[in-house]
């Protein structure tokens, strides 16, 4: 029980770094990742709601993390998000576009699209793991809770 409750903290720590970081470098360098989101392969249509949607989720994820209330759904919103990017890196990989400007920042801007597939795919497996973590530790405490009310009755 106590892994399990270090291994969920180390891996909502590990995501709540990656989210923030990644928002906080678009929101810093607003007009460039504008400039990249609109170069991209997707309908032009999208940008505005993208530049805005995509770092506002990350937050919202990141807070999510935070609190145990939460977690779980930050859980999914993390699976969700990173499994999008995920499909999307492949995607590029398979040359589906004609081209594709990055749109990532900071440090993850330096890595070769096979690279940024494979952190990818590793912080999708990490949001896996903290979803059926989350989900035993909710399962575990409603048990207990339920073996104590009827310990009474």
């Amino acid at each position: 029980m106590f892994k399990r409750q270090v291994m969920l903290e180390c891996i909502s720590a590990l995501l709540i770094l990656l989210f923030v970081y990644a928002s906080l470098s678009k929101f810093l360098d607003f007009s460039t990742f504008y400039r990249e989101m609109h170069n991209q392969p997707l309908p032009k249509s999208w940008t505005p709601f993208l530049v805005w949607i995509i770092p506002c989720s990350e937050i919202a994820i990141s807070v999510s993390l935070i609190f145990e209330r939460t977690r779980l759904l930050g859980f999914y919103g993390s699976l969700i998000v990173m499994g999008l990017f995920t499909i999307y890196t492949g995607v590029i990989l398979m040359h589906f576009f004609p081209y594709v400007p990055c749109s990532c920042g900071g440090v993850i801007k330096r890595l070769t699209w096979t690279q940024h597939l494979i952190l990818n795919l590793s912080f999708v497996a990490l949001s896996i793991v903290g979803v059926i973590f989350q989900r035993r530790k909710r399962f575990t405490q409603i048990t207990f809770k339920n073996q104590i009310k009827n310990s009474f009755v």
